[in-house]
């Protein structure tokens, strides 16, 4: 990839983060969303939901400076900013940011093939980090796929890349699906 691609990639990604950010500042911030906010909706439309501002999104995506980009059917993608507050001893970024962004993609992946009253829960978590992340990258994206879902298992893998598309590290996730008990009385 040339340097120009690289720059006009990172722009793209830039703008997308940019407004996605602008979406969120509208909505209701931070959260977990209520049943009655995700009655009537399966995963894929709760993602969309959330990406829109219209859903409460995970406090920790603040926390440790990544969104939610895109979401599709089987597919999430969200882009992170490493930052010297997520910097081990070493100076590079630690191992436990890359798999929380990691596990976000896999996870939310996974989400989007849920139907209604279906969740999921991480059961096995498998991060190879192949490059460290330094200063000089300025943003990162997880990009999540569903490899299989199933009535109990689901499986998912993730790349994480930057926009010259180095790969800095992989992940897959085992997650065990399950019905959402209804709540008595609601």
């Amino acid at each position: 990839m040339t340097q120009a691609s690289h720059q006009d990639t990172l722009h793209a990604w830039l703008q997308a983060e940019a407004d996605t950010l602008e979406r969120l500042s509208k909505g209701p911030g931070p959260g977990v969303a209520t049943r009655a906010q995700l009655a009537g909706k399966n995963g894929l439309q709760t993602m969309q939901a959330m990406l829109a501002g219209e859903l409460p999104y995970a406090a920790i995506a603040r926390t440790l400076d990544f969104c939610l980009i895109e979401v599709g059917e089987g597919r999430a993608v969200f882009q992170g900013t490493p930052g010297s507050q997520h910097f081990n001893p070493m100076g590079t970024v630690h191992g436990g940011w890359f798999a929380t962004l990691l596990d976000s993609a896999l996870g939310c992946a996974v989400h989007t093939l849920m139907p209604e009253g279906r969740a999921y829960t991480t059961a096995e978590l498998s991060v190879n980090i192949v490059r460290a992340l330094t200063p000089d990258v300025k943003r990162v994206r997880a990009v999540g796929s569903v490899v299989h879902c199933g009535r109990q298992l689901a499986t998912a893998d993730a790349r994480l890349v930057g926009p010259d598309g180095k790969l800095y590290a992989h992940a897959t996730t085992t997650c065990l699906v399950f019905d959402v008990a209804a709540k008595s009385g609601a």
